[in-house]
């Protein structure tokens, strides 16, 4: 017998627009004599907009072993996938085909894989309920649920949605290709460039690889080692970041990072108290060959995180309310794992933080409006050379900030 939960939830966002999220489990009990069994599990969790949406999908495998996995669904509204991460995704019609990502193809029995997909519709968005993995069904009937379950078999509680709407509806144009790269099964450093979590650090003033340096010019911010405040082990580097052009402070490793790539990939854990501000901050500065040695920088601007190019002052996101909406705010007060992953070589740039890819820090080569049209417009590829980490600010911004465990390497890098 085969029993399916849905349950409809919906919450106000703004006056004029009204998110819902739908949460839908497509499980089956066990079966009748001579029936088949279920070949999967799917939970599938939506939080949709007026034109646009994200799914969470989480497969759990009810079969023998797999070594690598393919799910299948259809939309039975007008849904387009647009991007998504940690697989592989692609629509033909209504159809849709996920493919893991290599590192998460291995599904033992009652083993779980969890990726996600972006976006849009136009007049409805039914949530699907004809999974199917690797070939077999999930249990999903394609038709509406009855209205009383079985009597021999109970519902399943339905998992509550996790995924929290942002405060300003996204835009409803998302990346139009899926992410270059996806989330990394590992927070190990590899064969890194650079693997640091500053326990090496003997004295109050950084040393050994890390320098203190101040590119333009230096004030009153200043940079120390702290053994109070670590994320792992028992150091940190400490930044104490003053608002005004002339107070940078930052530490620049030595490795020469001319080299890293195609893709270079960088995870940090970043710390910091006073929310982003307004005005345009810098944490992480990256000299560019590709910009004649101008940076480019990850930092904050109207409250969000950002990319800024140095050369032009191009950001992305675009700073309008449906780019900025895009993006997300940095919370403070507790350790924050910041991974990004720079193209050399198709100019391409991915941001999470921590395992969630942040649309409005996507650029894929393709305009995507309120996103990165100003961002593609210079059309070259970055080539960072070196990593710098500290702060400085353009205007207002005070801010102390702790760094630990920072790795870069032409592998991913997880958390």
């Amino acid at each position: 017998m085969r029993t399916r939960v849905l349950r409809l939830l919906r919450r106000p966002w703004t006056a004029a627009v009204a998110a819902v999220a739908l949460v839908v489990s497509v499980l089956v009990a066990m079966p009748a004599s001579g029936a088949a069994a279920a070949a999967c599990r799917v939970d599938y969790t939506v939080d949709a907009w007026a034109g646009g949406y994200t799914a969470r999908v989480r497969v759990t495998n009810l079969g023998p072993s797999v070594s690598d996995w393919r799910l299948t669904w259809t939309y039975t509204g007008d849904q387009q996938v647009t991007s998504a991460w940690n697989a592989t995704v692609t629509q033909t019609g209504a159809s849709v085909v996920a493919v893991d990502a290599g590192w998460n193809g291995a599904l033992s029995t009652g083993g779980t894989a969890e990726f996600g997909v972006q976006g849009t519709w136009r007049s409805a968005d039914p949530v699907p309920d004809d999974f199917a993995l690797n070939g077999a069904s999930c249990g999903g009937d394609g038709g509406t649920p009855p209205a009383t379950p079985s009597p021999t078999t109970t519902p399943p509680t339905t998992p509550s949605p996790t995924t929290t709407p942002p405060t300003t509806p996204p835009a409803t144009t998302p990346p139009t290709t899926p992410p270059a790269t996806t989330a990394p099964p590992s927070a190990e450093c590899g064969d890194a460039v650079i693997c640091s979590d500053f326990e090496d650090q003997a004295g109050p003033e950084p040393s050994g690889d890390w320098r203190f340096t101040a590119p333009d010019c230096q004030g009153t911010g200043a940079v120390s080692v702290d053994p109070a405040v670590a994320h792992g082990g028992g150091r940190s580097l400490r930044v104490d970041g003053r608002a005004g052009y002339c107070n940078h402070a930052f530490v620049t490793h030595a490795a020469d990072l001319s080299s890293v790539g195609p893709v270079m990939y960088v995870r940090m854990w970043v710390r910091h108290t006073t929310a982003l501000p307004v005005s345009h901050v810098t944490f992480v500065s990256m000299p560019d060959s590709a910009q004649g040695g101008r940076a480019l920088r990850v930092g904050g601007q109207n409250g969000a995180l950002q990319w800024n190019r140095e050369s032009d002052d191009a950001t992305l996101p675009a700073q309008s309310p449906a780019g900025v909406a895009l993006s997300r705010p940095l919370p403070t007060d507790g350790w924050q794992c910041l991974r990004f992953a720079v193209d050399t070589s198709a100019g391409h740039l991915d941001t999470w933080l921590g395992d969630e890819q942040v649309p409005g820090l996507h650029a894929d080569g393709v305009p995507t409006q309120d996103v990165d049209q100003q961002w593609l417009a210079r059309g070259t590829a970055p080539r960072p050379t070196a990593l710098r980490l500290g702060w400085e600010s353009y205007a207002t911004g005070d801010d102390t900030l702790w760094f630990d465990d920072v790795a870069v390497g032409s592998a991913p890098i997880g958390c």
